[in-house]
């Protein structure tokens, strides 16, 4: 199944995508070659910045946050991808505790929380969401502004094991970046924690991606045989 663009292109392809439509066996192979030799994130986002004649990724997010924004008719392509993804990591898994940002009043994200909640239900997991916010001390159902609702739970660990009340997950799934640190109640787990914690902001730096972004660039741009500036 592949994603058609639901906005018709108009007027002449640039020099550039041509370029890339010709070389798609090319480009196809080495992806596939590199995700052979890299770990590929678990889910992931990238900015685009398109000037019209240069087109640059300015920021690469491990924790994304608008699955709300995805065009419905992708549903499917997201479902299948998470099957693969959740396979992957953990080929049992049959529940998922998702842990969200403390944003319960950004309802914006919230609606995010939603989309990815329903994405893992469609996969064929069983998900619920625990909340790090100590003044989350019992079930709380928030309503949002597309009509649907989340429903946080407090975390509880037992052990070296984390989850709900009455859920003990096989897969910790972060959708929170982990900007001030490492909580407590996250660390030493033996479940598996997907994007690991080091992958979290407090250890990340944006001049770290920008020189592995630059290495890529030009290896993929050799490849293409095109000025990696573009």
């Amino acid at each position: 199944m592949v994603p058609h663009l639901t906005t018709a292109l108009n007027g002449p392809l640039l020099d550039l995508e041509r370029r890339f439509l010709s070389a798609m066996p090319t480009i196809e192979h080495w992806f596939r070659s590199q995700w052979q030799e890299n770990a590929v994130p678990f889910y992931a986002s990238v900015d685009l910045r398109n000037s019209g004649f240069k087109l640059a990724p300015v920021d690469t997010n491990l924790f994304p946050g608008g699955f709300n924004n995805l065009n419905p008719d992708f549903l499917p392509l997201c479902v299948h991808a998470m099957q693969g993804a959740v396979e992957k990591i953990c080929p049992e898994a049959r529940g998922v505790l998702l842990i969200p940002e403390n944003h319960t009043r950004n309802l914006f994200y919230l609606q995010n929380v939603e989309q990815i909640v329903t994405i893992l239900k469609q996969a064929g997991m069983r998900v619920r969401v625990g909340s790090l916010l100590p003044e989350i001390t019992a079930v709380t159902e928030i309503a949002l502004p597309n009509g649907g609702t989340v429903r946080l739970e407090p975390l509880v660990r037992r052990g070296n094991r984390l989850g709900l009340e009455d859920f003990d997950p096989c897969v910790v799934l972060l959708n929170n970046d982990l900007s001030g640190g490492v909580p407590e109640i996250l660390k030493n787990l033996e479940q598996a924690i997907f994007p690991p914690l080091s992958a979290g902001w407090y250890t990340r730096r944006k001049s770290q991606h920008f020189a592995a972004y630059d290495r890529v660039a030009n290896e993929f741009a050799q490849l293409l045989d095109i000025d990696p500036w573009l």
